[in-house]
């Protein structure tokens, strides 16, 4: 799904307040589970959500705290719902097995980086990972669920739109109230830059909550590849701008974008379209690792040298800020002192 333009646009148009008593009550609903006691499990569980619907960064932030914590010595695995997929779980994610429809299109990319599992009941999903040898979990997404405790909780913002018009589903993208969800966190990861996102960074800071700032880059060996190359930009996900933004970064020469709703199930007459397209312009057509692993199993074997898969890294400015952070969490947990995540 594509969400809706008005949810960005600030102040808010006449249809947002026209919603806006509804999205008052859903607020309200969503704080209130969100202050409910969750499951112990065992292990620490690190949670990566956002305070909006739709995406904002979470998935690439997962796997830099992955990269982050194996550093430290730890074995992370990641749970998550699986959206999109039909296998409700708890299942370990095994990307020679399964694809896109049992299980979602990002555990699959999850999978491909460190040990994932999928489940609708997220303590049973933990079970399952401290069963399988997990030090820790990574909860990509699930900020608002109130089923599994938390020992610390990072919500990511996208800088370029922040929370958007401020106001609640359906009126606008937050899912509950921004000052009431900062009460709810430890400390914001702020992707790229914007005013929309120092205005978050503003707000969590006078919370007393850490901010943590961090930008989107592909390798250094694709940006050089993709230095002057004509490309086609097709992305579903969440905020299919901030994909062909890193394109223009990295210098490409955008000859246009094509932008699914997130998590899109693409079919073999899209593909065809593509290609036809691509020959046309005698250009790539550069999508998202998100996207590719959807494409892949549709693409003719023939036409594969046009399509360009575009990794992007999570870079955090002060990585000694984001250690000292993970590193505090895990030892109060261990300690058996209340967690970061109970400190509010």
């Amino acid at each position: 799904m594509r969400a809706p333009g008005f949810w960005w646009r600030s102040p808010p148009s006449a249809l947002a307040w026209l919603l806006q008593p509804f999205g008052a009550l859903y607020g309200a609903i969503t704080l209130q589970r969100m202050r409910r006691p969750g499951a112990e499990t065992g292990i620490p569980v690190i949670c990566v959500g956002n305070f909006v619907a739709g995406g904002a960064g979470k998935t690439p932030t997962t796997l830099a705290l992955a990269s982050r914590l194996s550093a430290l010595g730890e074995t992370p695995f990641a749970l998550t719902r699986g959206y999109g997929g039909r296998l409700p779980g708890p299942l370990r994610v095994d990307p020679a097995q399964h694809g896109p429809g049992d299980v979602g299109d990002e555990p699959l990319l999850l999978a491909s980086r460190l040990p994932t599992i999928v489940a609708r009941e997220r303590p049973a999903g933990a079970l399952l990972a401290r069963e399988a040898g997990a030090s820790l979990v990574l909860m990509d997404d699930g900020l608002q669920n109130p089923s599994l405790h938390k020992d610390l909780r990072l919500a990511v913002v996208d800088g370029a739109v922040g929370v958007g018009n401020g106001l609640c589903l359906p009126a606008g993208p937050l899912r509950a109230p921004l000052a009431g969800q900062l009460g709810q966190i430890d400390a914001i990861v702020l992707i790229g830059e914007g005013a929309a996102g120092e205005h978050v960074a503003a707000a969590a800071a006078a919370a007393g909550k850490g901010v943590l700032r961090a930008r989107l880059v592909p390798p250094a060996d694709i940006q050089a590849q993709l230095a002057g190359l004509p490309v086609l930009a097709v992305s579903g996900i969440g905020r299919p701008g901030k994909f062909a933004a890193t394109l223009r970064a990295a210098r490409v020469r955008l000859i246009g974008e094509h932008a699914y709703g997130d998590h899109h199930a693409y079919t073999a007459g899209e593909v065809t379209a593509l290609i036809t397209e691509a020959k046309a312009k005698a250009c790539r057509i550069a999508v998202t690792e998100k996207d590719m692993v959807k494409l892949a199993p549709l693409w003719p074997a023939a036409e594969r040298s046009l399509l360009l898969c575009v990794p992007v890294a999570l870079a955090f400015e002060d990585e000694a800020a984001l250690d000292a952070l993970l590193r505090e969490c895990l030892a109060k947990t261990r300690s058996g002192a209340p967690g970061t995540a109970q400190a509010q």
